[in-house]
């Protein structure tokens, strides 16, 4: 009966439209009161779900990307980004997964992603005679690219609901080769469709102007280096290196590039605040529901029963990632995180499955399902940037559906891909 207090009620209040943290609440509350525990144990899970330390490179993280998107920085990478890709078939699609990736490489948000570069990119691919249904979907798809490499926060997110047992540095340098595969197998995908279509070529600016472009994009490139570099060397933490992040964003916007007024300023700071206390609320939540889930030893039970489904981890991995893509359509990235890591995660190291390897696996799968209706948070940017409805992105969206998926496929099935260059740092 505690299962279908739990699980049921979570899916009534959402399907009503009951914001997801409340209907981690109050699932939670419900069968702790059906269980005859203290009511208090909600209210102490959710606190010790937020009162982490690691947590703290979440808003400072979430600041440092938001000063990047009003500061300037965006124009110039995908400016750099144009002199690079932008002679290849489907110049303006190539220019903008190419920034997708340079860009989250300083963001580590998938919607910022969306925001700033489909903002800047989608408005020039339609007056250059891309259809907007493909400058949408390109904008939407190669955005969860952010979500794979430093300084990725959804990491840390599933660094926290692994027990703070895995290496935040480790997860960061796992995610690299597979964000840059995702982006080569989204680059072939826009070749194709352009190809297709028809669609134009820019032409190359000449070497002289990709090295001024270069020398203007750097100082913001640069802060990649710094936030990698110094969590892997260990000179410091996630959470000293966000607060870095920070501080550099506030110096190259507003002393280097003079970019950023005081309104832009206040506003970057007021948005850190809002997100973060959603993102902050979700997590708490989600820590008391991820606790009951253990408590009722939902993940034993699971490993049980996919044992008695089959022993072969393929058909296990494939399993997970399917159960994982319907969840991602029916909710937000952060909650699926904190609840699904505990069920999951035991499962597939029981099939030996490498924890950092199954981190890289679920932040990719639970990114396409950012893309997917219903609930497609990132979908719903690209659609609002480009001023067409879901469906009208829907119908074409499919190539880039199957380039996403394909890396999905490849990043479980190779381990190397996610492991090799951990282990090369280490």
């Amino acid at each position: 009966m505690e299962y279908w207090i739990l699980f049921g009620s979570f899916a009534g209040l959402l399907l009503i439209g009951t914001p997801v943290a409340f209907c981690l609440g109050a699932a939670s509350f419900a069968t702790v009161l059906y269980l005859g525990l203290p009511p208090v144990v909600v209210f102490q899970r959710l606190n010790s779900g937020i009162s982490v330390f690691a947590l703290m490179a979440i808003p400072f993280f979430i600041y440092a990307g938001d000063l990047m998107v009003r500061g300037d920085i965006a124009r110039r990478l995908v400016a750099l980004a144009g002199a690079l890709v932008g002679h290849m078939r489907g110049g303006l699609g190539q220019v903008n997964i190419t920034a997708s990736l340079m860009f989250g490489g300083v963001s580590g948000s998938a919607a910022a992603d969306a925001s700033a570069v489909g903002g800047l990119m989608v408005p020039q691919m339609k007056a250059k005679g891309y259809d907007v249904d493909y400058a949408v979907n390109i904008t939407v798809v190669s955005s969860i690219i952010a979500l794979m490499i430093p300084p990725s926060h959804n990491m840390i997110i599933y660094s926290i609901a692994a027990g703070g047992r895995l290496s935040i540095a480790d997860l960061f340098t796992a995610g690299i080769v597979p964000g840059m595969l995702l982006a080569l197998m989204l680059m072939m995908a826009a070749w194709w469709v352009a190809r297709k279509k028809g669609y134009p070529t820019e032409p190359f600016p000449g070497l002289r102007m990709l090295g001024v472009l270069f020398v203007s994009a750097l100082p913001g490139l640069i802060l990649i280096a710094i936030i990698f570099g110094g969590v892997r060397s260990g000179i410091f933490t996630a959470s000293e290196s966000s607060n870095i992040a920070v501080v550099y964003a506030l110096a190259i916007t507003a002393l280097v590039y003079r970019s950023l007024p005081w309104s832009e300023f206040v506003e970057a700071t007021k948005g850190a605040v809002r997100t973060t206390a959603m993102v902050l609320l979700v997590i708490g939540c989600a820590a008391c529901f991820g606790w009951l889930l253990a408590y009722l030893r939902v993940p034993a039970q699971l490993v049980e029963l996919l044992q008695s489904v089959s022993s072969n981890p393929i058909v296990i991995l494939l399993l997970m990632n399917i159960i994982l893509l319907i969840l991602g359509t029916f909710m937000d990235m952060s909650p699926l995180i904190v609840i699904t890591t505990p069920i999951f995660l035991p499962v597939a190291m029981a099939f030996g499955v490498d924890p950092v390897h199954f981190g890289v696996i679920l932040i990719l799968n639970l990114g396409i399902g950012l893309c997917t209706p219903p609930v497609g948070a990132v979908l719903f940017v690209g659609c609002a940037v480009g001023r067409i409805s879901i469906w009208q992105a829907m119908r074409t969206i499919w190539p880039f559906y199957g380039a996403a998926f394909a890396t999905l496929m490849l990043v479980t099935y190779v381990p190397a891909l996610s492991l090799w260059l951990p282990s090369l740092f280490r």
